[in-house]
């Protein structure tokens, strides 16, 4: 799917498919106001004013009617209700966007006319509403059947949609092409996630950073074996793949966007890209949903594939530590003491608290970068479900203003995230008696805890954690990869320049 901004509503009458909204009146009235509506209202000799006089049609929210047009003019016109103007914010927003296309996406034609940015809104400013326009468009076009022997074409693949914008600016431009990219970036991300843990293997992964090197000259991928990453002490690393056939991976990627000296904002994710918990291992129940314990490594390489889109001018690190998790002769035990790349000592209490074993070390290398911030991106904790649910992300960091700038990036990008508190009373649940620290802090507080066991890995930078196991995927009869929290990474990373 192209998309494309245009102001001038005149020219919408030649699309093939036309969506039109209808706003709710505080008095509970459906006039016909926009032009864009009257205009088709003629076009369909009346019939949208005799549905909205028959009681077929109202401004109530997603209530909609698709009118079918025999004369000039587009061939198919959806109108639907958007409630009141106070009552429509981006969640809401972003749930008429695919109930509409839901109505027309069987047969959208060549070219959708779309001008639910027109609609009435408080909360929403015509960039919010060209984001979530786009983005929430291209996740209801999403599919993931490449490995169905039956799948078919999907025929929005070639659908242009034209997104109207009246008043729009190079701001509003600059909007759109931000949210084409981020949108893209989170059907990359989706795929990742959604791929089989026997396809999407650590050495998959690097492959996606060689690709990403491949696609811009700004960009430069290294992979560190396991022999180099001994050679670096990242023994808590290299201990989570121990009981895999499959070799270990530190992927860096590295976008050069910026001025030569300035320094790079980092991001780091967790790639394991199967967990079964190890020793400790998991339930059986459900256990196929631990492909998804690589979405913060799919988010990460998401959002640097965006930056390439972009053309950010920002310098941009990710990396990507990647193991798999499993049981075996040659597996980590509870009660195994590693040494981190830090020179720290950790006791492994639990091998299923594994991220963190990974993560140590790749927010260790990442100093040699001198990094302005660093993120890390990483289903981390169960415990982060109990604590806020599958809508919001956690938050942890050594400084609150960037946790606050974290939070309000997600808040532009609709990416939600909700900062926990970070305390030393916390640090002291993971004393160990024979490391310098236990790999669990017990079961209270799981999501902070494993925060904290991170931040005594990230003492001489700018730090933010976003436990994304509540976010990242969705489990049920819709299972699948969210692409979350794409939007916040590269909103945080606009924010940077």
């Amino acid at each position: 799917m192209e998309f494309s901004l245009q102001q001038d509503a005149s020219q919408l009458d030649t699309a093939a498919s036309l969506i039109l909204p209808l706003t709710l009146a505080q008095d509970g009235s459906t006039p016909i106001t926009s032009d864009a509506l009257k205009r088709a209202d003629v076009l369909l000799n009346g019939a949208i004013s005799h549905a909205i006089a028959s009681g077929d049609l109202s401004g109530k929210f997603k209530v909609s009617q698709l009118f079918l047009n025999a004369g000039s003019g587009p061939d198919r016109i959806l109108v639907i209700g958007t409630g009141t103007a106070d009552k429509l914010n981006g969640r809401k927003y972003g749930q008429l966007v695919q109930s509409a296309w839901a109505k027309i996406s069987t047969n959208p034609g060549a070219h959708v006319a779309n001008l639910l940015t027109t609609a009435d809104s408080q909360a929403l400013d015509i960039s919010s509403k060209v984001r979530l326009t786009v983005e929430s468009m291209v996740q209801a076009c999403y599919r993931f059947d490449q490995f169905k022997t039956d799948n078919k074409d999907d025929p929005t693949n070639n659908t242009q949609a034209t997104t109207m914008a009246l008043a729009a600016g190079t701001e509003t431009q600059t909007q759109l092409e931000q949210s084409v990219a981020t949108a893209t970036a989170m059907d990359l991300c989706r795929d990742l996630g959604n791929l089989p843990g026997n396809v999407c293997t650590p050495n998959f992964l690097a492959e996606q950073g060689h690709k990403l090197a491949a696609s811009s000259s700004k960009v430069t991928t290294q992979v560190l074996e396991e022999a180099e990453m001994e050679t670096l002490g990242m023994h808590s690393l290299l201990s989570v793949g121990k009981g895999s056939a499959e070799p270990s991976k530190l992927i860096v990627i590295n976008y050069q966007g910026g001025e030569e000296s300035a320094r790079p904002h980092v991001l780091v994710g967790k790639g394991i890209t199967f967990d079964s918990g190890g020793i400790s291992i998991k339930p059986g129940a459900a256990m196929d949903e631990m492909k998804y314990d690589m979405c913060g490594a799919a988010s990460v390489i998401g959002a640097m594939q965006a930056v390439i889109n972009m053309d950010l001018k920002a310098n941009v690190v990710a990396i990507v530590a990647s193991a798999e998790n499993m049981p075996s002769s040659t597996a980590s035990k509870p009660g195994d003491i590693y040494t981190t790349m830090s020179g720290k000592t950790v006791e492994v209490l639990n091998t299923d608290a594994e991220g963190r074993l990974v993560l140590c070390d790749a927010l260790t290398y990442a100093e040699r970068f001198n990094p302005k911030t660093v993120v890390d991106v990483a289903t981390l904790t169960g415990a982060c479900i109990i604590a806020l649910g599958h809508h919001t992300s956690a938050v942890l960091s050594n400084d609150d203003q960037f946790a606050a700038s974290i939070m309000t990036a997600g808040k532009q990008a609709f990416d939600q995230a909700w900062q926990l508190p970070m305390g030393d009373e916390y640090q002291e649940q993971l004393d160990s008696n024979f490391a310098d620290l236990g790999n669990i802090g017990g079961r209270s507080a799981g999501t902070i805890t494993a925060a904290c066991f991170l931040s005594r890995f990230t003492q001489s930078y700018t730090w933010a954690h976003l436990d994304i196991a509540g976010t990242a995927w969705t489990s049920g009869a819709k299972k699948g990869s969210t692409g979350r929290c794409v939007p916040l990474l590269v909103q945080h990373l606009v924010n940077q320049v």
